[in-house]
């Protein structure tokens, strides 16, 4: 097979800095999986997403955060897609979740990450990075008020506690979500998110190029304790990237097999046994680890100017 390109998913096949492709793909995959189902109103959220976060949505500035981007959410939201049909295969008729809550689940993950955008009224704000801390909220705000318009406000308050399993404001288990289905479309939306990024082929370079500039301006590298002292969590990015591993460990694994009922099964649902997500992580750490044992970070010199980066400076 081809090496994989910079811009692609982990098939190879799909460029997930092109919104048109994603949603191609995803209505492609939801089509053949629903057959008949209405998923017009899907293929809206993708163009109302696009416009959004490059600055043609009104009352919202443009993305500027370079690791929470445009392609980021692509990526993620197609591993979304694939994770509800890996589900639908594996479930009996009556366990599965049906087109419109598989509708719903990509419309939370394409909007999982829009509270890092400014409003107008926000310019001066230095980056939406500055509101990390905050930012599923703030995408819970928005998610309540845009799912009404495709038809979907029946929805929109569970769709708003739902895309709190991408994040750490709220304990997962003290989202209070009542039926079994929702629940486990949360714990899809976060894995998609965790799998999504930790697979990216240039995941590494982004953790240091990107991610933690987002830390600085969100105050996660360094923050200020309540008796005034500072806590300091990355001190460079270079001490970010070294315990990138160690989150993935510790964290990102630990949280997916317990918080989110290692729902990461269904992908190999999807792909009739393989699981690419997987073997690209893998990839991804054993390629870090190794570069760490040599005390050679310079190993990770993939490009990885983002798609936000380009849409800013071609406007």
């Amino acid at each position: 097979m081809q090496d994989r390109l910079n811009q692609n998913d982990v098939t190879n096949r799909v460029n997930v800095e092109d919104p048109h492709r994603v949603r191609d793909a995803v209505l492609a995959l939801f089509a053949a999986r629903y057959p008949g189902a209405d998923f017009t109103a899907l293929a809206c959220a993708f163009d109302d997403f696009r416009a959004l976060f490059q600055g043609e949505f009104p009352g919202y500035l443009a993305c500027d955060t370079l690791y929470h981007d445009m392609r980021h959410t692509l990526d993620m939201t197609l591993a979304m897609a694939r994770l509800i049909d890996g589900h639908e295969r594996a479930s009996p008729p009556s366990e599965r979740l049906g087109p419109r809550r598989a509708a719903l689940g990509v419309l939370i993950a394409l909007l999982h990450d829009c509270g890092y955008l400014k409003r107008s009224s926000e310019s001066r704000v230095e980056n939406g990075a500055v509101f990390t801390k905050v930012h599923v909220s703030r995408s819970a705000d928005f998610i309540s008020s845009y799912l009404p318009v495709l038809g979907f406000g029946a929805e929109a308050p569970l769709a708003a506690q739902l895309v709190h399993f991408t994040g750490y404001e709220m304990e997962i288990d003290d989202i209070h979500i009542v039926a079994p289905e929702d629940r486990l479309l949360g714990c899809m939306v976060g894995t998609a998110d965790l799998i999504g990024q930790m697979s990216d082929r240039m995941y590494l370079e982004k953790c240091r190029e990107f991610l933690y500039k987002e830390f600085v301006f969100g105050r996660i590298a360094r923050d200020t304790l309540p008796d005034g002292k500072e806590l300091v969590r990355y001190s460079s990015a270079e001490d970010l990237i070294t315990k990138t591993p160690g989150f993935y460990e510790y964290v990102a694994r630990q949280r997916m097999s317990a918080k989110l009922c290692g729902v990461d099964r269904y992908v190999a649902s999807h792909f009739d046994g393989a699981d690419p997500y997987q073997s690209e992580i893998d990839r991804n750490m054993e390629f870090l680890k190794r570069a760490i044992e040599l005390e050679d970070l310079k190993r990770l010199r993939r490009a990885c100017y983002s798609l936000s980066e380009r849409v800013r400076h071609a406007a």
